[in-house]
């Protein structure tokens, strides 16, 4: 049971850590751009100007799919930005935004406006280029480029975001859970789970040393986390709230104590803890 509340919750949690940031208003003006088409639709409607609707209509289409564009380009830099070890986004949707504002204008120059084709190429062009000057091009180098010790930069981001899944997975089962020094004890467990992955940010190299607690104790901790709190909505054990409690004791230091090894770059004495929890996890029925 626990382990499929685990999947479960691991899987709803990866779209929202996947998420980008917000972009703010930033690229909405773009969504008002296809107003005056609108008008322009209904007047070749009136007049029966088939040629009129298609284009005008393919135009205004272009220009929603271009300020969506934007907008998940400008949500894709942000993020890339905020983060200290980055990929470049796999899609350019900032220059694909361009090319749909520069083709939409195109169409709604010759088609509705009757410019002349020469001229709306012009006028795309000058569109497209505008886009581009007012909103910048997509990042397209990595960040830390050396990640150290075998990992690439792309293999440390797919780490630190697998990591920062689990962590979101804590954060949603914590808020089905009533119990307010639970939620408490939770909350400073996801704290510390980020001090940590903020920690590996800093410096990817502890990535190689780090990778076992990952994979070992932040999924078991998540995966419990989301099992109790699928059996606490279904019913109350003054004995399971204990064994649940001790456990969380138990995970709440030691992520803290990974957190403070990390910081001394203590590799022995860290894989002297990891061992230890193991044991004890395995005795509470964790892992």
């Amino acid at each position: 049971m626990a382990d499929q509340a685990g999947s479960k919750s691991f899987t709803s949690a990866k779209r929202v850590v996947r998420k980008p940031g917000d972009a703010g208003f930033r690229g909405s003006f773009l969504f008002f751009l296809p107003l005056p088409l609108l008008a322009a639709i209904g007047v070749s409607l009136g007049r029966g100007n088939f040629t009129g609707v298609v284009g005008n209509t393919a135009a205004a289409i272009l220009f929603f799919v271009g300020a969506m564009a934007l907008r998940r380009g400008l949500r894709e830099e942000r993020e890339y930005h905020r983060k200290k070890v980055a990929v470049a986004p796999v899609i350019p949707f900032k220059l694909g935004a361009a090319v749909a504002v520069g083709l939409a204008t195109l169409l709604a120059a010759d088609i509705g406006a009757g410019h002349g084709f020469a001229v709306a190429v012009c006028f795309g062009i000058g569109a497209a280029l505008g886009c581009l000057l007012t909103y910048g091009t997509d990042p397209r180098k990595e960040k830390v480029a050396e990640a150290g010790y075998g990992y690439t930069t792309a293999e440390v981001v797919e780490v630190l975001e697998e990591a920062e899944v689990r962590v979101v997975t804590i954060d949603q089962a914590r808020a089905e859970i009533h119990n307010q020094e639970l939620r408490e004890r939770l909350s400073r467990i996801a704290e510390a789970a980020r001090k940590v992955l903020s920690a590996l940010e800093e410096d990817p190299r502890d990535i190689r040393r780090a990778r076992k607690f990952l994979n070992t104790y932040l999924q078991g901790a998540q995966r419990v986390i989301a099992g109790y709190a699928a059996t606490h909505a279904k019913t109350e054990s003054q004995e399971l709230e204990t064994n649940f409690r001790n456990v969380l004791t138990t995970i709440e230091e030691v992520f803290n104590q990974q957190h403070e090894k990390l910081l001394q770059n203590d590799v022995l004495d860290l894989d002297v803890q990891i061992e230890v929890l193991a044991m004890q996890l395995k005795r509470e029925g964790v892992l």
